[in-house]
């Protein structure tokens, strides 16, 4: 059985869009699968079913006896294949320094001189959805091992009923929620990642969508730093006669999953808990900047077909990044009446 390991050691939202990676790669061929992570994205690592080991980077600033470790790790571990689905100097280095026989990655980068394999893509360009990168390498892995492709199916990330009705229950009992009604979880945070919405602009949209669905109750996570913002957004919402509730994600990414799977409709910025939201499949409205290396197609995330709705600033604008110019009294209309077909039986 060949041992594959797979690089993708950057942040959490780029992870979650190499799943239909990790799915087709398993699915398609009998291997032994290990995925390089950073430690933050790790926890998702674990809960992915076709990931059979993780191998922690420590990252850039890691002294240079942590980094020795690495490459020892990674050289005792005897890969026959590793595919670098995001590949830097560092990534190309290390793999090279392993000596593993087969070494894939994008040629796009000056770094491609050190892997023996590779797949010419332009991801600057931004001309396909990240995820469907990803894929391109690991049909060209496939290929070379000629071996017939398994196309991978969502959700890419699910957990079992029972487990989902329990933090249900625990999530309704410690917030005081109706446990009965829906939920609109809407994460107001962004981690520097893109441009986002300003947080009157969140209070404007999740006001006017509870006009139109008294039924929903707005959740507002938040992940570690990110708990000011929600209160903000809190205190916004109150101030013009609405209401949230804020879930502090304090106890780990894999809850942190199982509480979003809970969403009836999952609202944020280009941000990597839009991602884990997609790939639960949970419908999902997501706010992109224009910037060619930011764009909703570029960073479209893991939702089966109608299930993500997207909104930038105007093409025609000559300010491609500023998200002010989305405007929630024409957002909330398209919202309501997308989510007529996603929920077809209301709310």
């Amino acid at each position: 059985m060949k041992r594959i390991l797979v690089v993708r050691n950057d942040k959490i939202g780029d992870f979650m869009l190499a799943w239909p990676s990790f799915a087709m790669l398993k699915g398609s061929m009998a291997c032994h699968v290990t995925a390089l992570v950073p430690a933050y994205t790790a926890p998702l690592a674990r809960l992915c079913p076709w990931i059979d080991e993780v191998i922690i980077d420590p990252g850039v600033r890691a002294d240079k006896l942590a980094q020795r470790a690495l490459l020892a790790q990674i050289k005792a571990a005897v890969f026959d294949a590793a595919i670098c689905l995001f590949s830097n100097s560092r990534n190309a280095m290390l793999m090279w320094q392993a000596r593993i026989p087969y070494r894939l990655a994008p040629a796009t980068k000056l770094a491609q001189v050190l892997y023996n394999q590779r797949v010419v893509q332009r991801r600057s360009r931004s001309q396909k959805p990240e995820s469907e990168y990803n894929l391109e390498l690991i049909r060209r892995f496939l290929a070379d091992q000629q071996v017939a492709v398994v196309e991978p199916l969502t959700p890419f990330l699910r957990f079992a009923d029972e487990t989902l009705l329990q933090v249900r229950e625990q999530l309704a009992a410690k917030l005081k929620l109706d446990v009965g009604r829906p939920w609109l979880m809407v994460h107001a945070g962004s981690g520097g990642s893109a441009n986002n919405l300003s947080i009157a602009q969140y209070a404007r949209i999740i006001i006017k969508l509870n006009k139109a669905y008294p039924a929903l109750q707005c959740v507002l996570t938040a992940g570690p730093g990110e708990e000011q913002m929600a209160e903000q957004l809190a205190a916004e919402l109150l101030a013009h006669g609405g209401n949230g509730w804020i879930y502090r994600s304090n106890d780990g990414l894999p809850m942190f999953c199982q509480v979003l799977a809970n969403a009836a409709l999952f609202i944020a910025g280009s941000t990597g808990p839009l991602h884990i939201a997609g790939a639960l499949d949970v419908p999902t409205v997501g706010f992109f900047p224009m910037r060619r290396s930011a764009t909703p197609l570029r960073w479209r995330p893991l939702n089966s077909e109608g299930r993500h709705l997207a909104f930038s600033p105007p093409e025609e604008s000559d300010h491609l990044e500023d998200m002010s110019q989305l405007d929630p009294e024409s957002i909330v209309p398209a919202i309501a009446n997308w989510v007529k077909q996603v929920w077809p039986q209301g709310v």
